[in-house]
Formats: structure tokens, C-alpha cells, sequence
């Protein structure tokens, strides 16, 4: 590789000396696990993305309170600026569409500029843009205007979504080389998490904000912008980056896993040009598609393949119950919407965990292999009326959906290097953005296809499955594809030490930090509690509402 001598990332930055990455590097006797904590008090806020459809069915009355106000002629340019209709829940859910399209985009946008200007001034624009984002939206909401919440947390709010997903992703990598599933498993673990924590938290503002003229929302959006921004400063501020040259005391750098874990580093500009980024773009994009378009139909598949068998009333349909008994239906299918969510969250964490022994490549071809067999055995599942091995299925489905997000992080850093890791996962996250399109849309015609054919029942979702099935099959190809690089596309150790010449000046001893020295402090004990506490709540919450399922 030629020597980039006028490469962007040795600019200086024009910020406050606190904002700059050189203020982040740690500190002799600093310890490596209050990072993690601060990645997870980012993620936890901007996981509640997750849980906005807990604000549709109240939005979609806001103006009549008691009930929707309904426009039956209303399109959806007239929904953006009408103050007289109540908007559809089918207008509000344009808002998921935006905020993976925007986090996909920003992501890959600003990814490079994190790696120069460091964790700390992303993890506060991330702050300030889904903390915002949620204020202009409270005014849309006051106010009456759609395109507001649009503009507030679709577009804004998106932005702050890639800003802080990825804002930790190669801080932990570095921290953490000899455990970097676990490390990125337990940050990306929160995103998935934190719609544990806010969809209960949102309703109980709801209900305490609700009177006759309000349902509640606005002053909820505002009460949660609020704390947010408040628990994303402190992990920005939190972060901090280990010096160049740093590792943890006894660990040495070793190629691994057939040779499939480099010592290279790849340059950002470059990473893009090889086919193994587009080979792992391929593995986490039909992996993400498949699993996301499960979670979208969740609650009616359930309803609608077993029925009155889920309220004792085998062999009567869901459209020929009684409202009472579609009602206990919705309850029940409700529990399982939040079991999977909870396999999603520990499937981050033990699938990336497990990857560092397993390498990486073995774990993505598990997540396909055992995914095609549970896919294509779920329609016998549901034939046989076995209620258990249905929902069985799609737990360690969602489990390894949430797997695939936190294991590619670690993917990137064993093929590209560490160096400039978080800028490449940013661009592989249009993955992200192109799945949560294709496999909403993918899951939603062919089931609207089989609904015209005129199946029901058991038989409803069964193109579905093999649908997906397929899709997980192509994964499959494209993961076993995967090769380590030829050595052309590693950058000289010139160039290395020439990016690294900025943290040059801080560099200590190997072992000076984190277990090495005084291992899981109090002080890393109480960071832990502060984001445990919150999480193990929502877990509670949402294991007391599954345990519907089991009744």
C-alpha cells in the first residue's frame, strides 16, 4: 500500500480540548470495564426506537382522546400537516422506516469522522441529535403537525441512532482484543434492550400524563428527551480510548482460527474494494432481513396460526372468536412478542461471547445452518398444533438475529484490522438500512398473497418460512465465501505508526490498566449497577408480561 501522507485523519481538530479525542486517552490505572457501562448507557437510550410503536395506538387519537378522529379520504400528504384528523397508525409507522434508514446512512456517513474526532464528541452528538429529535417531536405532537415527528426523531433522531451505535464499537475493540465478541456483545446487548426499559417506562408517563384534553405523549416525549440526554452525557463522557500500543498485560496478538483473525490493518478507503466487506454486507443483511421480518408479524402470526388453541378452544379460528376471547389472543400473542425480545438482548451477548471461541465465520455459519432447519420446520410445528416447538423456534431465531448484530463488529476487526473498525462497521450498516426495508416488505406480501389465495390457519405463514429458509440459505454461501485478505490490501507500518503518532505520546506499558491492575474495581461495580438496575427492571417487566404464554 502506498503511504497516505496527507491522510485526513492526521487534521487537528478545532473543538474544546475536552470534545477532543487526545482528552480521551485514559490514564495510567484506569480500568478497561468502565467502558463498557458507558457504551451501554448510549445504547439503552437509543434502544427505545425499538419500542416507539408504544406510542402509535394513543397517537392515533390524540385529537379525539376517547377515539380516533378519522379522516376516510386523508392521504398521506394531507396526514404531515392535518390539525383536525387523527393520524393512522400506518402514517406513524413511517417513523421505523426513517430510523434505520437514517441510522444505516449516518452510520456510513460519519463513520470516518468518529475514528479522528473519537468517541466522546460522537457519543454527544448522538446526545444531542435523539435527545432533540425527541423535543421537535414533542412540538409536532403539541402542535399537531406530522412531519415534525418526521423531521424530529425519523431524521435527527436517526442520525443520532448511527452517531451512537457505533460511537463505541471501536473503542471496546481495542480495549478488549482478546474478548471482542464479548465486548461489542455487551454494548450492542443495550440497544436491543432498550425498549425493555422505555416502552413500560413510556407507558406509565402516559398514564400519569393522560387527562381530557391529552393523551399524554407530548410530556412524555419531553420527560424521556430529558433523562436521555442526561444518561447519554454521562456515557459520552465515560468513554475513553486506550493508548497507542496498549494491550492487556499476558494477551499477544496471534493469528487465530485458521488464519482467519489478521494482525494487519486495512484502510478505510480500501476496505469498501474488497469482496469479503461485501461478503459480511451480504451475511448480516439476509441474516437482519429474515429475523426482522419476523418481529414485525410476531403478534399475529401467533394469533392467527393457533387461534382458539391459545384460550383452550382447539380448532376454532382467530376471525371466529368472540371479542373477550380475541382479547385474552392478543394478550398471550403480546407475551410472545416480549419472550422473543428478551432472546433478541441474550443473544447479543452470549452469541458474541461464544464467537471468540469459536471464531467468527463458525458462529454466522451456525445462525444459518440451525436457522434454514428452524424455519423450514416451523410449518409442521404449527400443523401439529405444538404451540411449544413454535415458539421455541423462533426464540433461538431471535437469538441469533441479535447474535448476528453483535458478532460482526468482532467479524470486521478479525478481516480488517482494528484500526479503523468503527468507520467500516458504520458503512456495513447500510445492510441494516437495506434489510429493514426488504425484509418487512419480503414478509408482508407473501403473506398478504397467501390471505388472497384464501389460506388461513396454520397454512398462512408457511411460504413465509421457506421464504426465509431460502433467504438464510444464501447467507449460508455468501459467510462460507469468506477468506482472510491477500496481504495487497494491509497498510505499511509506516503508515500504522504514522496514525498513530497522536496517542503516540501517552502510550504506557502493557497490563497498566483494567484487570491487570486491581481487576473489577468498586468504581466499575457501581458504573455496572447503574445501567444493570434499569435493565434488570425492564427484563422483569417484560419476562412478568411473557409468562402469559405459559398459563
Amino acid at each position: 500500500m502506498t503511504a497516505r501522507t496527507a491522510d485526513v485523519t492526521l487534521l487537528p481538530e478545532r473543538t474544546p480540548s475536552w470534545l477532543s479525542r487526545e482528552a480521551t486517552i485514559a490514564k495510567p490505572g484506569f480500568n478497561r470495564w468502565l467502558v463498557p457501562p458507558a457504551a451501554l448507557a448510549i445504547h439503552l437510550c437509543i434502544g427505545m426506537a425499538y419500542g416507539f410503536s408504544v406510542f402509535w395506538l394513543p397517537l392515533s387519537r390524540a385529537i379525539g382522546i376517547t377515539a380516533s378522529k378519522a379522516c376516510p379520504d386523508m392521504s398521506l400528504a394531507t396526514a404531515l400537516v392535518t390539525t383536525t384528523c387523527d393520524w393512522r397508525v400506518a402514517d406513524l409507522g413511517w417513523m421505523y422506516t426513517l430510523f434505520f434508514v437514517f441510522l444505516g446512512a449516518s452510520a456510513a456517513l460519519f463513520g470516518g469522522w468518529l475514528e479522528r474526532a473519537g468517541p466522546r464528541k460522537a457519543g454527544i452528538a448522538a446526545a444531542l441529535c435523539w435527545c432533540g429529535g425527541m423535543a421537535i417531536s414533542a412540538l409536532g405532537i403539541l402542535t399537531h403537525q406530522l412531519w415534525m415527528m418526521w423531521l424530529g426523531s425519523g431524521v435527527i433522531g436517526g442520525i443520532g441512532l448511527g452517531l451512537g451505535y457505533i460511537s463505541p464499537v471501536s473503542t471496546l475493540i481495542k480495549w478488549f482484543p482478546d474478548r471482542r465478541g464479548m465486548a461489542t456483545g455487551m454494548a450492542i446487548m443495550g440497544f436491543g434492550g432498550g425498549a425493555l426499559i422505555g416502552s413500560p417506562l413510556a407507558a406509565m408517563l402516559m398514564d400519569a400524563f393522560k387527562g381530557p384534553t391529552s393523551v399524554g405523549v407530548w410530556q412524555t416525549f419531553l420527560v424521556m428527551a430529558a433523562g436521555y440526554f442526561v444518561f447519554m452525557m454521562a456515557g459520552a463522557l465515560g468513554y475513553r480510548v486506550p493508548p497507542a500500543g496498549w494491550k492487556p498485560e499476558g494477551w499477544s496478538p496471534a493469528p487465530a482460527k485458521a488464519g482467519m483473525i489478521t494482525n494487519g490493518q486495512v484502510h478505510l478507503d480500501d476496505a469498501h474494494k474488497t469482496p469479503q466487506f461485501w461478503l459480511i454486507w451480504a451475511v448480516l443483511c439476509l441474516n437482519v432481513s429474515a429475523g426482522i421480518g419476523v418481529i414485525g408479524i410476531a403478534s399475529p402470526m401467533l394469533q392467527e396460526i393457533f387461534g382458539g388453541r391459545l384460550v383452550g378452544a382447539p380448532g376454532v379460528s382467530f376471525a371466529a372468536l368472540d371479542a373477550g376471547q380475541k382479547a385474552q389472543v392478543a394478550a398471550i400473542a403480546a407475551g410472545f412478542v416480549g419472550l422473543l425480545s428478551l432472546f433478541n438482548i441474550g443473544g447479543r451477548f452470549f452469541w458474541a461471547s461464544m464467537s471468540d471461541k469459536l471464531g467468527r465465520k463458525t458462529t454466522y455459519a451456525i445462525f444459518f445452518a440451525l436457522g434454514i432447519a428452524l424455519y423450514a420446520a416451523a410449518p409442521s410445528f404449527a400443523a401439529a398444533g405444538s404451540q411449544a416447538l413454535f415458539v421455541l423456534a423462533f426464540c433461538i431465531i431471535l437469538s441469533m438475529y441479535g447474535g448476528g448484530f453483535a458478532t460482526v463488529p468482532a467479524y470486521l476487526a478479525d478481516i480488517f484490522g482494528t484500526q479503523f473498525v468503527g468507520a467500516i462497521h458504520g458503512r456495513l450498516l447500510t445492510a441494516w438500512s437495506t434489510a429493514g426495508i426488504v425484509g418487512p416488505v419480503v414478509v408482508n406480501y407473501i403473506r398478504q398473497a397467501q390471505v388472497d389465495a384464501g389460506v388461513t390457519g396454520s397454512r398462512l405463514y408457511d411460504g413465509t418460512m421457506y421464504i426465509l429458509a431460502g433467504m438464510l440459505a444464501l447467507g449460508f454461501v455468501a459467510n462460507l465465501l469468506v477468506r482472510p485478505l491477500k496481504p495487497k490490501w494491509f497498510m505499511s507500518d509506516a503508515d500504522v505508526a504514522a496514525l498513530n503518532s497522536r496517542g503516540a505520546a501517552g502510550a504506557i506499558p502493557s497490563g497498566s490498566f483494567g484487570i491487570g491492575r486491581g481487576g473489577f474495581s468498586a468504581t466499575a461495580l457501581a458504573a455496572w449497577a447503574v445501567v444493570g438496575i434499569p435493565i434488570a427492571w425492564g427484563v422483569w417487566t417484560t419476562l412478568a408480561k411473557a409468562l402469559i404464554l405459559f398459563r
